[in-house]
Parts: structure tokens; C-alpha cells; sequence
């Protein structure tokens, strides 16, 4: 009896700690988690999504996209690239002879080829990538150096890894990508590509609607099943609705018919598209590119 009982308040032990570092503690920590800023521009992140995109993310947990879908890209490490941006009074073969003199320092002996390749035959056009794929304190080291020598540079942050490379995001993804999401479908399966940036590599609804329809109008060869009772097909009117969806023909309807998407189709592709994640953070920094002057 007494060995029973023991075994008991053990399981309840046991159970409600897990229950307590499972749910209880993360619930704590996330639950009063705030909005963060972006780096660089100290705008407030993340946005909250219109109405249509919060009733889409329903949409979206109804029909079950996160059991073939990941919102959450990952990402191997982070590294440094510098880049000249101005030679001050210098000269561009003035700044050839200051490169190539580094070479003969051990601590940018291995960078040697990486220098002679970049600077062979350079004109002097500005910006111009002096290391990359560095660490931070050695491009920093890098900076002491071309401004003690008078010259501008700027550092250059971009992680990396297979997700990454994918095109799938541009750093990866952290709690505060998820504070508006309820539930947050983070998924664990990748059937198809994973979606945390989607509304930034397809911004077009019509595509998503497209995609939505007939998945293979889009991906040839895709697995994804055609979610077609989130539109109607009906007969053409007066004039063609203007939400009417352009397909190509090997997908089109009979002659005089289009189809348009019902309020659920249109509420998916506006949470699709609310699917952003390209802002670089404290706890995940990159370098946004910016156009040239």
C-alpha cells in the first residue's frame, strides 16, 4: 500500500513537471513576449495583419497546408563581407599597392588569393568586396586598417545555410516572426517549400490564386492537391467578374464560364502573402540589400 502510494505522488511529480517545463514555462516566456524593432531602421516588428489575413491563417490551419508546409527557415551561421566605398585621397593603383602589401601579413596570408583575384584588374569602381566570408573581428580588423590607410568601408552581415540558399528567407526565422500567429504553424514536414517568406518571393495573388486552383499551373510537377471548392465556376455575366482568376488554357473553364474565388480562397492568399519574414533583427542580423546609385 505505502509502496503504491509512493508510486503515485511519483507520477504525478513527474508528470506535472513536465506539464510545468512543456507548457506552463514557455507559455510565461512567449506569452509576454513584446514587439521588437528592426535593425537599421528601428521600425516596429512585426505588422499586424489585416483582418483577411488573420481569418486566412483559419483558412489555412483548416485545410491542413501545414502538414505538407514549414514556416521556419533555418540557418547554419552568419558571416561578414567588407567592402570598399570610397578611396578618400587615394588612387586606384595607389590602393592595388596597399592590398597587395597586406599579403605579406601571416594574418591575411589566407585571404592572399581572394585580394589578387578582386584587385587584378579592378578600375577603381566603388563598391568593391575587399573579404569576404569572414568572421566579425576579422572584418573589423579589416576596417582599422582601410581607415587608417584614409578609405571608406562598410561591413556586410548575411547568413547562410541550405534554407538560405533555397531562396527561402533571408536570415532565420525567431519567436518574434510568430507573435501575431495563433496557433503558429510552424509545421514539420516539406512536401512542399517552406513558406515563411512566400509573400515576398510570390507577391502576385492571382499566381497564389493560380497555385490555390491548379497547383500544377504553377509547379509542373507538383504534389499538392488542387484546392478547388475554395472557388466557384459559373457563367460568365454581363461582363467577367474582375476577381475572376486567369488561368491558362489547359486549366481554364468551358467557353463562357470563369472562376472566381469564393471569401475563403481570398482570405488564404491574403495570409500568404502577409507571410513576410524578411526583417533582419537583433537575434538574427543581415544586411538588406539596397539598390545601386
Amino acid at each position: 500500500m505505502k509502496t503504491g502510494i509512493g508510486v503515485f505522488f511519483a507520477a504525478v511529480f513527474a508528470l506535472g513537471a513536465s506539464w510545468c517545463g512543456l507548457v506552463l514555462a514557455p507559455t510565461l516566456q512567449l506569452g509576454g513576449a513584446k514587439l521588437t524593432t528592426a535593425l537599421g531602421s528601428g521600425d516596429t516588428y512585426p505588422i499586424q495583419r489585416t483582418g483577411d489575413a488573420t481569418l486566412g491563417l483559419q483558412i489555412y490551419r483548416a485545410n491542413g497546408c501545414a502538414a505538407c508546409h514549414t514556416e521556419q527557415v533555418r540557418q547554419d551561421g552568419v558571416a561578414c563581407e567588407v567592402s570598399l566605398t570610397g578611396l578618400g585621397k587615394n588612387q586606384p593603383d595607389e590602393f592595388k599597392k596597399f592590398v597587395a602589401s597586406l599579403q605579406a601579413l601571416p594574418e591575411w596570408q589566407k585571404y592572399g588569393q581572394e585580394i589578387a583575384t578582386a584587385f587584378g584588374s579592378w578600375d577603381g569602381t566603388l563598391p568593391k568586396v575587399v573579404i569576404g566570408w569572414t568572421d566579425k573581428e576579422t572584418a573589423d580588423k579589416m576596417n582599422d586598417l582601410l581607415k587608417a590607410a584614409g578609405c571608406k568601408s562598410e561591413t556586410r552581415i548575411y547568413a547562410f545555410g541550405p534554407d538560405i540558399a533555397r531562396g527561402w528567407g533571408l536570415r532565420r526565422s525567431v519567436a518574434a516572426d510568430f507573435l501575431y500567429d495563433n496557433p503558429v504553424q510552424l509545421g514539420s514536414l516539406r512536401a512542399g517549400p517552406d513558406l515563411a517568406n512566400i509573400g515576398v518571393r510570390i507577391p502576385d495573388a492571382n499566381i497564389q490564386l493560380q497555385h490555390l486552383y491548379a497547383p500544377k499551373a504553377i509547379a509542373k510537377n507538383s504534389t499538392m492537391p488542387a484546392f478547388r471548392y475554395l472557388f466557384e465556376t459559373r457563367k460568365i455575366g454581363d461582363a467577367p467578374s474582375p476577381d475572376a482568376v486567369t488561368l491558362p488554357a489547359e486549366f481554364a473553364p468551358a467557353a463562357g464560364y470563369e472562376v472566381v474565388p469564393k471569401p475563403e480562397a481570398k482570405e488564404l492568399v491574403a495570409y500568404l502573402l502577409s507571410l513576410r519574414a524578411n526583417v533582419p533583427l537583433y537575434e538574427a542580423p543581415f544586411t538588406p540589400a539596397t539598390a545601386k546609385p
